[in-house]
């Protein structure tokens, strides 16, 4: 990591990348690794149920959690005032990591520290770190998207100067060479770091000082202006949170039909589940017809055993998809309220 000591701000990474990349492992990656570092983080979910809390590791450093909005619009505001609450104490922290939903236009988020006066003296934007999935990138890249709203997997890569090209192991060495090829395409100097289960070194996305504000208004002259971008709005997010004890062959019948059947459409599905026999959390994560579940942390004494699921895609249907999970819970606490 380099570091110079002239410039007392403090280092700020913007971790960044389309849903289910693998940006929470490498953020607890980041917090469990003996690297001598105070980290304060912040966190953006797309949603109103928030579950990246629950698979953030157990840590010292404090986690700011941002839900139902993106970053980079809707909740910016309580980005900029997480920020200079932090800064009134930054004795207590050596950098600040920022994590953004999966749907988050990177450039917004990078203006916050160039257009407040009080967050450009303080903090310096060390780089944007974007994680790809080097299995689903490309059909992201090629997504038809509505007239006037943007592709947010392209805008994350165009504004990277790193990126976590993650999940190598479930792709061949032709297809890495492709991806790397389109992700040089889209952002001819970006550094590229393969990996798998986002290992990388951290002295390659930590204090790197890789941001350059000067090659970004030479390529985009407008960078600092205060425009409006539109997300595509057919991709929402359903939060499902109710109590109940989960049958896990239920479960695992259900998933399996809902991916195979709609799971082009289902970008991104995770959850922290009450299973039946077990006083561990069942963690499941899912992208696009991959999933996988695990059991996790135990559920802390006199903690609300609550189901907690969250799917972000396109055009879901709320109520389906809480009447079918639902269906999966013990007929003891089958209509139990939400």
């Amino acid at each position: 990591m380099s570091d110079d000591t002239s410039d007392s701000r403090v280092p700020v990474t913007v971790l960044t990348g389309f849903l289910g990349s693998g940006k929470t492992t490498l953020l607890n990656r980041i917090l469990t690794e003996q690297h001598g570092m105070r980290i304060a983080v912040i966190e953006n979910e797309f949603g109103e149920v928030g579950i990246d809390d629950g698979l953030v590791l157990d840590a010292e450093e404090e986690v700011f959690e941002m839900n139902n909005g993106c970053i980079c619009c809707t909740v910016r505001g309580d980005l900029i005032r997480i920020l200079g609450a932090l800064l009134k104490r930054k004795d207590s922290f050596d950098a600040i990591l920022i994590e953004t939903t999966g749907l988050a236009d990177p450039a917004p988020v990078a203006q916050t520290f160039f257009v407040d006066d009080t967050l450009r003296t303080q903090l310096r934007l060390d780089a944007i770190v974007t994680v790809v999935d080097a299995k689903h990138i490309v059909q992201h890249l090629d997504d038809h998207k509505p007239e006037g709203t943007e592709n947010e997997a392209v805008e994350q890569i165009a504004f990277a100067d790193r990126v976590v090209l993650n999940k190598t192991d479930l792709v061949d060495a032709t297809e890495i060479e492709a991806v790397q090829r389109r992700i040089h395409g889209i952002n001819s100097g970006v550094r590229i770091l393969p990996a798998q289960h986002a290992n990388v070194d951290l002295g390659d996305v930590l204090g790197v000082r890789a941001f350059d504000l000067d090659k970004i208004l030479a390529d985009e002259p407008e960078f600092l202006d205060d425009t409006e971008h539109q997300h595509d709005l057919t991709v929402t997010s359903v939060g499902i949170d109710i109590d109940g004890v989960v049958d896990v062959e239920k479960l695992n019948e259900w998933l399996g039909v809902l991916l195979g059947e709609r799971g082009t459409d289902l970008f991104r599905s995770k959850g922290i589940l009450n299973l039946a026999g077990t006083d561990q959390r069942y963690v499941f994560q899912g992208v696009h017809m991959l999933h996988d579940g695990e059991l996790g942390a135990p559920w802390r004494e006199g903690e609300s055993r609550r189901n907690r699921m969250v799917f972000i895609g396109r055009n879901l249907d709320r109520e389906q998809l809480e009447r079918e999970f639902r269906a999966c819970l013990e007929p003891a606490t089958e209509g139990a309220p939400a």
